[in-house]
């Protein structure tokens, strides 16, 4: 039953675990924490958890709804104050293709980006801070977070769930050898997966970073 997956998390009291998935989901767009772990990891490992009654799943939606709205509700304050300073900072200039996309997104979409961007890891860390700094009205924008906030939640977290069900219902049917050896397939692949879209987004922003780069050079040959 997840035996190592078990052992990291035996240690741990169910409120510390609470908390820290509370922390990670807040930071992504509040503290920009989504340029370096995305915070759907944290939840779909919840729901993992939750599938083995370490966590009760309605307690673990609820802190995760809250801190996501509240954490892209902390973002999107940021960006009405800060708007053209925190634009000028590294980690947006790093990532100017995202913002670029991100801005597009805002004036094509309006509030429905919020939404749209609440399923990409680094939109959802730019977004509330640049819908802030449109200066769309808080009330439009705490309307479509919650919703996006809601459906990614759930979405996520039963994902782990179901995907931790369904492991429990083949290990009573295996050995012990080759539960453990699919319990660590299945920890790290979800891992794997979501670090390297991660990583994806990043390269894409890093080559477009160097074609701009390059561009002026290009010109003046």
């Amino acid at each position: 039953m997840l035996e190592n997956f078990n052992a990291l998390t035996d240690g741990l009291p169910p409120a510390l675990i609470y908390l820290l998935i509370a922390f990670l989901v807040f930071a992504e767009a509040a503290l920009f924490f989504g340029f370096v772990f995305p915070g759907e990891t944290a939840i779909i490992v919840g729901g993992i958890l939750a599938s083995q009654n370490k966590l009760s799943l309605t307690l673990l939606l609820i802190i995760a709804l809250v801190a996501a709205v509240v954490g892209d509700s902390v973002g999107y304050e940021i960006g009405r104050k800060y708007g053209p300073r925190l634009l000028g900072t590294k980690a947006m200039r790093k990532h100017k293709s995202k913002v670029a996309k991100a801005q597009d997104l805002i004036r094509r979409r309006g509030p429905l980006a919020v939404f749209i961007g609440r399923f990409t890891a680094l939109l959802r860390a730019l977004m509330p801070a640049l819908v802030g700094s449109s200066k769309m009205p808080y009330p439009k924008f705490l309307l479509f977070n919650f919703i996006g906030g809601v459906v990614w939640v759930v979405t996520f977290t039963l994902g782990g769930f179901f995907a931790g069900e369904a492991f429990e219902r083949f290990a009573k049917e295996a050995s012990r050898g080759l539960t453990i050896a699919v319990a660590v397939v299945i920890v790290v692949a979800v891992i794997v997966w979501s670090v390297r879209k991660h990583r994806r987004e990043h390269a894409e922003d890093e080559d477009v970073a160097d074609e701009s780069a390059e561009a002026p050079e290009l010109t003046g040959s």
